[in-house]
């Protein structure tokens, strides 16, 4: 095979097993709570053999071993054999973690790493009774269980393969009583359909049914390359006697045009038809269904067709960037009708806004990805977390379906396992500490995921034992965070929010899990990175919910245009939350920060032009102003600028060499004027110019 073509198959087969195996992770913890599901546990073993078939087609010896072990412990639990419990998980799920580690190493390029010999012989542990029976067993079960008939074929080959190993001393006769036909027998059987040699022996390259044109007149016609019903009760004709059944008549096969013989066991007709019935019923069935799907494909060609393709996801990239330059163009359009002031200019650009929008939300669609792909990983986390800590946890999750740009799935997964754990860890008690203050031995976790508007809501709730307001005042005292003073104006929303900050842990012991305090504080800047916001919310004794908001997508950004002298800059729209004008006589110094009162609270305010304006650090301030407040993190502040443009959908573009990595800046955009914006970074550009204060 070409090289080219080996490539594009590894590729589809490191595709296709990736999905299964994420599925396998989710569905081996609702099988430990499951043991009784029939349904999920056949799933899980046509996971690990569906894997196992692809990797032995193409040669990848150290992953077929570990999966074809995997797959007899669940054949010898679907017969009954042993029980799924937490034991078998212990094992049973490493596994996953080393397959997932061999996928790594074959996208590389590298030859997967054998799994440990430790592990083998856990797995082999694992079986109870002799292995090779379980092994024996295994391929049947495959092929009662699974409706794909290339997969049954593939049993038939193994089948006759392992026969012959069995018995390759063995004669043409079999009276030996061990109920097995033998290699001999099946290829007198295949003589006795197509004439001697012509089946080119099993496995064949041609497909079974296939026959020269000599025999072509005794079994009729074999274009379509398959059996006909006709030969195969010729077939069991030859094998039991014309109209009888096995257990009335002599098991003489007959004899081929080479008078080759098959004598089989007279004396144990019941055996025979018990051990005949796998084979017969495979060949009958793969067949017939083979012949079926052909005339139905004859039939109905159209029917058939593909509804799905697989596009590398670069392309999309490439795809979605020419949609921002289109918006651009939109924009700038859009602006010069404004200016002409033309009726029939106005409609024009009214329906190129009306199709640049369906097709930007037609390209968003295509990269949009459930968020199922980040939550089907955490049942795995929190069973393995709730093992350690030695806890009772239940997982919940709610809007798996929900839709969002795959970077953000991507760029949300380690935030969301840093929450879930946090959960576990510092919210679930123990189910002695549960039932002491009346609540169930398990606590639960509830992931939830929703859209609202533009954005995508996400929350973590526990029902653990909440937070202390006043344990987090003292703890950011003893760290040094804040006076005593300043803690006791804290309100208790604004304590929950100290343990984003960095450094920040009421844990007193540090462990693998947590204690060392920098975890939620890049959680918050990961968010922020985002453009996203993070709230958290407690009541002692009765557990916490975060709320986690960010945009559906990064590649077209919603803001608001603002000038700061004759500069314009964007502000992201997701993070403003009013606009108001006003006099700004009317404000106080607190603490040496400027403020304004708003609705009873004092609002801390920031004169963007000082920050941004090059030589206006001391510029005498405005009497008026217009001033946007917005939210960072938890934090609410208002910027004084100097006008308001308006709303504008940009396109971001990142910095060049000279600006790149400069903090309080996000990238630029081309606004509709056709002059360049830069996008701020609000949460950067407070960390820069407010450190000090």
């Amino acid at each position: 095979m070409p090289m080219d073509e080996d490539q594009e198959l590894l590729q589809d087969f490191l595709v296709e097993a990736g999905e299964i195996l994420e599925l396998l992770n989710e569905q081996l913890v609702d099988l430990e709570q499951r043991p009784k599901d029939s349904e999920l546990l056949n799933a899980v073993f046509r996971g690990f053999h569906t894997i196992k078939g692809g990797a032995s087609f193409l040669s990848l010896t150290a992953l077929v071993d570990i999966c074809h072990r995997a797959e007899d412990v669940f054949n010898a639990l679907r017969n009954g054999e042993r029980e799924v419990d937490a034991g078998l998980m212990d094992v049973i799920l490493p596994v996953v973690d080393v397959v997932n580690e061999q996928f790594d190493e074959i996208r590389t390029g590298q030859e997967p790493t054998p799994a440990a010999p430790e592990l083998l012989a856990q797995l082999e542990g694992l079986l109870s009774g002799d292995v090779s029976k379980v092994e024996s067993e295994s391929a049947s079960e495959v092929i009662e269980s699974t409706a794909d008939a290339d997969a049954e074929f593939e049993a038939i080959i193994d089948a006759a393969q392992n026969a012959k190993k069995n018995s390759a001393s063995s004669p043409v006769k079999s009276t030996n009583g061990n109920d097995e036909i033998s290699a001999d027998e099946f290829e007198a059987l295949l003589d006795q359909l197509h004439g001697e040699g012509q089946h080119a022996g099993v496995p064949s390259d041609k497909p079974i049914g296939t026959t020269n044109t000599n025999d072509t007149k005794k079994t009729g016609d074999h274009s379509s390359g398959f059996i006909t019903d006709d030969e195969f009760e010729s077939l069991l004709d030859q094998l039991h006697g014309t109209g009888t059944s096995v257990d009335s008549q002599s098991p003489a096969i007959g004899e081929n045009k080479n008078k080759t013989s098959v004598s089989l066991d007279e004396k144990s007709p019941e055996n025979i038809q018990e051990q005949k019935k796998p084979v017969v019923e495979i060949v009958k069935s793969t067949e017939i269904k083979k012949a079926k799907a052909s005339v139905a494909a004859k039939e109905a060609p159209a029917q058939q067709a593909e509804t799905t393709v697989r596009v590398d996801t670069k392309r999309l990239d490439d795809i979605m960037n020419m949609v921002g330059e289109l918006v651009l163009v939109r924009n700038r359009v859009a602006t010069l009708g404004l200016a002409i002031r033309d009726d029939e200019m106005a409609k024009v650009v009214s329906n190129l806004d009306v199709v640049t929008a369906d097709l930007q939300s037609a390209i968003m669609k295509t990269r949009m990805q459930p968020i199922k792909k980040v939550f089907g990983r955490f049942p795995r986390v929190v069973r393995d977390l709730a093992r350690t800590l030695k806890k009772e946890v239940n997982l919940e999750m709610e809007g798996e379906d929900t839709d969002l740009d795959k970077n953000l799935v991507e760029a949300l997964a380690d935030p969301l396992v840093h929450l879930v754990r946090n959960a576990v860890d510092h919210g679930i008690e123990t189910p002695e500490q549960r039932e002491a203050a009346g609540k169930p031995r398990a606590g639960t976790v509830i992931l939830t995921a929703e859209q609202e508007g533009d954005h995508i809501l996400l929350l973590i709730q526990d029902d653990g034992k909440g937070m202390n307001p006043d344990t987090l005042r003292n703890a950011a005292i003893e760290k040094g965070m804040m006076d005593a003073e300043s803690a006791a104006r804290l309100e208790d929303k604004e304590c929950f929010n100290l343990i984003f900050a960095p450094g920040f842990s009421t844990k007193q012991e540090i462990s693998d899990v947590s204690g060392r305090g920098v975890g939620m504080d890049v959680v918050k800047t990961r968010i922020e990175q985002l453009n996203g916001t993070a709230e958290i919310d407690s009541e002692e004794g009765r557990g916490s919910i975060i709320r986690i908001q960010v945009p559906l997508t990064l590649a077209i950004m919603p803001t608001l245009m603002v000038k700061l002298a004759e500069q314009i800059f964007a502000l992201p729209l997701a993070s403003v939350n009013e606009i108001f004008h006003l006099d700004l006589t009317r404000t106080n110094t607190v603490d040496g920060q400027l403020v304004v009162m708003v609705r009873d609270k004092a609002l801390p305010l920031f004169y963007l032009r000082r920050w941004l304006v090059s030589g206006a650090t001391y510029d005498e301030l405005p009497e008026e102003g217009h001033v946007v407040v917005v939210s960072i993190g938890a934090q609410r502040v208002g910027f004084v600028v100097d006008k308001l443009i308006g709303q504008e959908e940009v396109v971001i573009k990142p910095l060049g060499a000279l600006l790149h990595g400069m903090k309080g800046l996000a990238g630029a955009t081309i606004t509709g004027d056709g002059k360049i914006s830069l996008i701020l970074d609000l949460p950067g550009l407070m960390h820069t110019y407010t450190r000090g204060a």
